[in-house]
């Protein structure tokens, strides 16, 4: 990654933390793989203007994660159905699904889309020598869940 294509954001040893603004402006995609130097996977952010959809397309290989974080979008599947998205959504949606994506509000979406192929990894998580797995298990214990 050019440090000049992207100069707001920060990186380190193993990490980058950037902003959605300071990879773009304006309507269109936010490349955050690009923008954040990701490589497990594919990620994009888009921003949809109000009344504007994207064309119908799908994958050959990789099954996305959507999830809209400000505004609503519908989703228009190949077998005819169309779903309300709000803030806060979710949606999977397979490789070879038609799908098709449009802001039916009156304010810009944004939403971000993952994706990728081969299978989910397991819980690979450890605790660095001398942390106290108590705190890492303490934000399970907010909702309930128990750490795997």
């Amino acid at each position: 990654m050019e440090a000049s294509e992207y100069p707001d954001v920060r990186t380190g040893e193993g990490y980058a933390v950037g902003h959605l603004d300071a990879l773009g402006d304006g309507p269109g995609f936010r490349k955050v793989r690009k923008g954040l130097d990701v490589a497990a996977f594919g990620v994009n952010a888009i921003v949809m203007p109000p009344g504007i959809e994207s064309g119908f397309h799908f994958h050959d290989e990789q099954q996305e994660l959507y999830f809209v974080h400000r505004g609503t979008i519908e989703m228009e599947f190949g077998d005819g159905s169309t779903h309300r998205m709000e803030e806060g959504s979710l949606a999977r949606v397979d490789a070879p699904t038609v799908r098709k994506v449009r802001n039916p509000g009156v304010l810009d979406a944004i939403y971000l889309i993952a994706g990728g192929k081969d299978g989910y990894v397991g819980r690979d998580g450890r605790v660095p020598e001398g942390e106290e797995m108590m705190r890492v298990k303490a934000i399970h214990d907010l909702s309930g869940a128990q750490p795997k």
